[in-house]
């Protein structure tokens, strides 16, 4: 695991400084806090920290092959590389180290950017061919890996983060407003956007070619999904656990101390459980809160002691993750409206006195159909043949409930359903999902900020999105859209920063595309089976976890955020949201942020999501400086 860096000149005849690729290097240190390597060649200059997990000694980066004319930055990890190796070298390729990094290098060399489709893992890679004077970047499919990237009058920037772009003196800081306006709508920023107008993000599965001072994009994988044909539970439970135990031992490789994530529900447990099968020991980790409202170690403890494994727990006070907050500007790298981070950071930190990679139960509600939300969609098509006096009715007592500050509280859950219930699938999605809707941002931006929006708060970039996704069945068209936003925008982010800021490597095998493809294969029945998320995975471990466990309802990973607004974190919302700090800023009303403060302060609103929205934005942008 590592973080790369580079810039490649325009003018072929260009020198580049190596002064500037060490500064951005410097400010990703976190990600690769082993080594550092550096290359300059003609126009380009690569750059890569490293975190040694595989080949301690001699997989030094940036790496060549034998002619020295393709050179590999690459930061992830390449499952499948030992096969890949063996093929290779039958092919007459010659290896001098033991990394799957060179198998990138050979794969490269024999097939060039057609190599991405042999390559099993996650990864964000930069590729600078000698002869051919060109640079590939590629993200893996999901988009695990991050690759931000700025074309230049002179030349094109690449970084692992959006924190080492701003140390290139050609990346300007200038705030993209149809990305904040997106951010509001979803809490993430799509890609290819950025938050800085300057800068892009190569979207999950896209790989970026710069030659001759041009640069073109293109798709190189994308989740197909079908209707799936019929099958019966023990056909599609079959399937999943052969390919879950093959990703799961290749995400196994590792010549440094490895653990596992273990919240106790079903995606981590699922993980663990296959873990355990190709390890004599291994170690869990999970972390506890005070507030039992947010606290699952209890049925971690449980899951451990089934499984047998080393389990490490951590049980923290009210103010550990509360600590935290301040520091957002800098642990999100990019604006991100999910406060699971703080408790993810907290897990990594603390994991990482034991072990430098670990293993997590990520992608499996969006796989599986395990979010609440998939259950209100199907509700909802109950609730749009209801009488419209009766929807009229229901809304009206739901929002009269008193407000509780409990973690999913019920209150919490059926306004947020009212609120979307009558719109369309796509728009309906969005708004359980996310903020600020395209009205509310409306009250929210100044006029002057909303003049730097030609067409206004939209949905524009979430219907994109949608065009893409299947038309039918409706489940499909939802997945879709989690898999490719609120996952690999959201979630994958949030694990990456959260981990690599602790120099922890932390590995997703339930997003293996090898699971995601039989998972996409599936029939919608298999995944949401009338109000049970997650059917065919609960079908397949029935019989090897305690029923409570498998029937469970999801949790979340979240922290008390709610009350926090109203008490110890109250001074610093007070002080980000000043009425002067906001008129300064000329993006935010600061009439409308003052209502909503006042409403929850006062208990008459539950505006968490809001709030923290907007909070992690204002300390971003004041901490990096962006107007």
């Amino acid at each position: 695991m590592c973080g790369i860096v580079g810039f490649v000149l325009a003018r072929p005849d260009g020198r580049p400084e190596q002064a500037v690729l060490e500064r951005m290097a410097d400010r990703i240190a976190h990600r690769g806090p082993d080594d550092e390597g550096f290359v300059v060649r003609g126009p380009a200059a690569l750059g890569v920290r490293r975190l040694r997990i595989i080949d301690l000694e001699t997989g030094r980066q940036p790496m060549t092959g034998e002619d020295g004319t393709v050179w590999v930055a690459f930061n992830g990890e390449i499952y499948n590389y030992r096969e890949l190796t063996r093929r290779l070298t039958a092919a007459g390729h010659v290896f001098r180290t033991r990394s799957d990094t060179e198998t990138i290098v050979h794969a490269w060399e024999a097939r060039g950017p057609d190599a991405l489709d042999d390559l099993e893992g996650m990864f964000g890679l930069a590729v600078w061919n000698d002869a051919t004077r060109t640079l590939v970047l590629a993200r893996d499919r999901l988009g695990i890996k991050p690759v931000y990237y700025a074309v230049l009058p002179e030349g094109l920037v690449f970084a692992s983060e959006l924190k080492a772009m701003f140390e290139h003196p050609g990346v300007s800081r200038e705030l993209d407003m149809q990305a904040l306006s997106a951010y509001l709508a979803h809490d993430w920023v799509p890609a290819p956007r950025s938050m800085l107008k300057s800068v892009r993000k190569l979207p999950p599965g896209h790989r970026l070619i710069y030659a001759g001072g041009e640069a073109r994009v293109e798709c190189w994988w994308d989740v197909r999904y079908d209707g799936g044909e019929p099958m019966v539970e023990v056909q599609a439970a079959a399937k999943l656990g052969a390919v879950l135990d093959l990703a799961v031992r290749q995400h196994l490789l590792s010549d440094v101390p490895l653990g596992v994530f273990l919240s106790g529900g079903l995606d981590s447990s699922t993980v663990a459980m296959f873990a355990r099968r190709h390890v004599n020991r291994l170690s869990t980790f999970s972390i506890g809160f005070d507030d039992r409202s947010f606290d699952e170690s209890t049925y971690a403890r449980r899951v451990a002691a089934i499984l047998g494994t080393e389990h490490h727990e951590e049980v923290l006070g009210p103010n550990a993750a509360l600590d935290l907050v301040e520091g957002l500007g800098d642990l999100v790298d990019e604006p991100l409206g999910d406060a699971s981070i703080l408790p993810t950071y907290l897990l990594s930190r603390f994991a990482r006195k034991s072990v430098t990679v670990a293993l997590s139960g990520d992608g499996g509600d969006e796989l599986f159909a395990g979010y609440p939300t998939y259950q209100a969609h199907r509700v909802a098509h109950t609730w749009a043949r209801a009488p419209r006096a009766a929807r009229a009715v229901a809304r009206a007592a739901v929002n009269r409930m008193p407000v509780s500050h409990d973690n999913l509280s019920l209150d919490f859950r059926l306004k947020r359903f009212v609120a979307g219930a009558d719109l369309d699938l796509v728009t309906r999605h969005a708004v359980w999902m996310g903020s600020y809707t395209p009205a509310e941002q409306r009250g929210l931006l100044t006029p002057g900020a909303l003049a730097r929006l030609p067409d206004g708060p939209s949905y524009a970039e979430w219907e994109r999105m949608a065009a893409a996704a299947p038309a039918e069945p409706w489940l499909h068209r939802v997945l879709y859209l989690d898999l490719k936003g609120y996952l690999g925008e959201g979630v994958l982010q949030k694990v990456d920063r959260a981990s690599m800021a602790c120099s922890l490597e932390v590995r997703v095998p339930l997003l293996d595309r090898r699971v995601v493809e039989v998972a996409a294969a599936l029939p919608p029945e298999m995944k949401l089976r009338r109000l049970t998320t997650k059917h065919v995975l609960k079908w397949l471990l029935r019989n090897r976890l305690p029923r409570d466990i498998v029937r469970r309802p999801k949790r979340g990973f979240g922290v008390p955020l709610a009350r926090w607004f109203r008490t110890e974190l109250r001074p610093l919302v007070h002080e980000v949201c000043d009425e002067g700090a906001l008129r300064r800023g000329g993006l935010f009303e600061p009439r409308a942020v003052s209502d909503l403060i006042g409403q929850h302060m006062r208990g008459e609103a539950d505006h968490r999501k809001k709030l923290y929205t907007l909070l992690v934005f204002l300390l971003w942008a004041r901490r990096h400086r962006v107007a």
